[in-house]
C-alpha cells in the first residue's frame, strides 16, 4: 500500500514539474515557436506554405483538334493520248516543271505517216471541189441560155456539193491525224512537281497508264475528318493553326475552305477541307500535321491553370431511376492579405490546354494559389513564399525553426530570433536558453553548400549537426 503511494506521489510530482517547465517556456517563446512550439505541433493554427498567381485578363480560344496529311490542292495524272512505246522521258521525280513543257517523248512513226496520208487526201479533195466547181458553173450558165438540159445540170450540181463534203473530210481528217501526232509528245498542262514517276524508256504507253503524277504549285490543304461533336461547329472562314508532330511551335496557318454537308455513313465523321495560307519550312506534301481550329475566340478572358482549381466530386444517388450520379464542382483558394486562404467557388467556360476560363468567382488583380492548394481549407492560414524558399522544404524547415536544434527563427513576420528576407539562412540567430544554436556559427560557404545538397544529402548534414550539437 505505501508502495503504490509513493508511485502516485512520484508521478504527481513529475507531472507539477513538467507543467511548471512548459509554463516557463511560454513565458520565454508566448507565441510557441520554437521546440515544440513550431507550426501546428504547439497547439497552434497550422500555417502552410502557398505560392500565388495574379489573376488576369488572358486571351483564350475553344479550339478542335485533328490530325491530317499536307497535300497540294491539285494532283494531275498524267496519261498518255495515244497508244505506242515511250522513246524518251525528259524528267524525273521532284523536278519542276512549267506549264507546256514536254515531259516525254512517244514513238511517231505511224502518227507521222497518217498526218502524212491525210495532208494528201486534203490536197486532192481541194484540187476535186476546184474542178467540180468550174463544171457546176459551166452548166449554170448554159442552163440559163436554155443550151443544156436540166438533168446535166443537175448532174454538175450533185457532183460539186460531193467534192465540197470529201473537203470538208479531208480537213477533219487531217485534224485528227495532227492532234494524234501531237500527242505523241507528252507535256504538262500546268506548272508543278512531279511527285511520281510510273513509266521507263520501252514501256508500252497507253489511256490507262499514268507516266506521271504532278502536285500544281498553286497551294496546299489537309482534310480532316471530325466527329459531330466537333463538326457541327466548324464554319468556313475559321482560322487554323498547323503543328508537325515533332514540332512545338506552329508550322503553318490555314482557313478552313470547304466542308461536307453530310457524315459519312459508314465512320459516322465529316470531313472538312484546309488551305493554308502560310506555311514554314517543314511543310510539304505528304506530313502528318495536327490542325487546331479555333471556335470560339475571347482575346480577354479570366483565365487561370486547371492546376490551380480544387475539384470536389459528390455522389448523388437517385431512388426513381435508382441510378448513381456524380457531381463535380471547381473551386480555387484565393489569397487574402497573403496570410488567410479563401475557397471560392467558380463558374468555368470554355478550356484550351491546361488554360480555362472563369466566368464567375473571380475579379482581376486577386491572387489565386496554385502550389500547396490541397492540404488548405476555407480560412486556413498560409504564408505566401516563393523561389528557393517554397521549393526546397529543407531549408526552409531550417529557415523557420526546428526543435531538434532547439532554435527558432522568423518566418518572415516580426517575430524575434530571424533577419533578413524568406529563404535567407544568414539572420538566423540561435533561441535564447538554448542548447548552444548549432547554425549560429556556420559559415557562408557551409550554408551556400547546404543549399546546393540533394533531400538525402541535406537530412544526414542535419542529422550530423543534431548528433554534434547533442554531444
Amino acid at each position: 500500500m505505501k508502495k503504490i503511494y509513493f508511485t502516485a506521489l512520484f508521478l504527481s510530482l513529475l507531472f507539477t514539474g513538467c507543467n511548471r517547465g512548459d509554463d516557463q517556456q511560454a513565458q520565454q517563446n508566448p507565441r510557441g515557436w520554437g521546440a515544440g512550439g513550431f507550426g501546428n505541433f504547439g497547439g497552434g493554427n497550422r500555417v502552410t506554405s502557398v505560392e500565388t498567381q495574379r489573376v488576369t485578363f488572358q486571351p483564350i480560344a475553344e479550339q478542335v483538334k485533328s490530325f491530317g496529311t499536307i497535300k497540294a490542292e491539285d494532283v494531275i495524272a498524267i496519261t498518255p493520248q495515244t497508244s505506242n512505246r515511250l522513246t524518251n522521258i525528259y524528267v524525273d521525280l521532284g523536278d519542276t516543271v512549267r506549264q507546256g513543257q514536254l515531259l516525254a517523248k512517244i514513238n511517231d512513226a505511224t502518227f507521222r505517216d497518217q498526218l502524212n496520208q491525210a495532208q494528201a487526201n486534203l490536197n486532192q479533195s481541194k484540187i476535186a471541189v476546184q474542178r467540180d466547181s468550174s463544171a457546176y458553173e459551166r452548166q449554170k450558165f448554159l442552163l440559163e441560155r436554155e443550151l443544156t438540159s436540166a438533168s446535166e445540170y443537175e448532174n454538175a450540181l450533185a457532183t460539186f456539193q460531193n467534192s465540197l463534203a470529201q473537203y470538208e473530210s479531208s480537213k477533219a481528217s487531217l485534224t485528227q491525224a495532227e492532234e494524234n501526232f501531237s500527242f505523241t509528245e507528252v507535256r504538262s498542262p500546268v506548272r508543278g512537281v512531279i511527285i511520281s514517276r510510273n513509266a521507263e524508256v520501252g514501256d508500252l504507253a497507253n489511256s490507262n497508264t499514268v507516266l506521271f503524277d504532278i502536285a500544281n504549285l498553286v497551294g496546299y490543304e489537309t482534310r480532316v475528318f471530325l466527329p459531330v461533336q466537333d463538326w457541327r461547329f466548324i464554319k468556313i472562314g475559321q482560322t487554323v493553326n498547323l503543328r508537325v508532330s515533332n514540332e512545338g511551335e506552329t508550322s503553318a496557318q490555314g482557313v478552313v475552305s470547304r466542308k461536307s454537308p453530310q457524315l459519312d455513313a459508314t465512320t459516322g465523321l465529316g470531313e472538312v477541307v484546309i488551305s493554308l495560307t502560310n506555311s514554314g519550312e517543314s511543310i510539304y506534301p505528304g506530313v502528318l500535321t495536327e490542325s487546331v481550329i479555333d471556335i470560339v475566340n475571347k482575346p480577354s478572358a479570366i483565365v487561370i491553370p486547371r492546376s490551380a482549381m480544387v475539384e470536389k466530386v459528390e455522389t448523388i444517388v437517385e431512388p426513381e431511376s435508382n441510378s448513381i450520379q456524380l457531381e463535380r464542382t471547381y473551386s480555387v483558394f484565393v489569397s487574402i492579405g497573403d496570410s488567410v486562404a479563401e475557397l471560392r467557388p467558380l463558374t468555368l467556360g470554355i478550356e484550351q490546354g491546361d488554360k480555362i476560363e472563369v466566368l464567375a468567382g473571380l475579379r482581376p488583380g486577386e491572387s489565386i494559389i496554385v502550389t500547396g492548394q490541397n492540404s488548405l481549407q476555407d480560412g486556413g492560414n498560409i504564408r505566401v513564399a516563393t523561389g528557393s524558399d517554397f521549393s526546397s522544404p529543407e531549408i526552409q524547415r531550417i529557415a523557420s525553426g526546428s526543435s531538434a536544434g532547439g532554435w527558432s527563427a522568423n518566418g518572415g513576420g516580426n517575430r524575434p530570433g530571424r533577419t533578413g528576407a524568406p529563404g535567407d539562412t544568414s539572420g538566423v540567430q540561435p533561441r535564447p536558453g538554448g542548447p548552444g544554436g548549432m547554425f549560429a556559427s556556420m559559415s557562408e560557404q557551409d550554408r551556400q553548400r547546404l543549399q546546393n545538397m540533394t533531400q538525402e544529402e541535406r537530412r544526414a548534414f542535419m542529422d550530423s549537426l543534431r548528433t554534434a550539437n547533442n554531444n
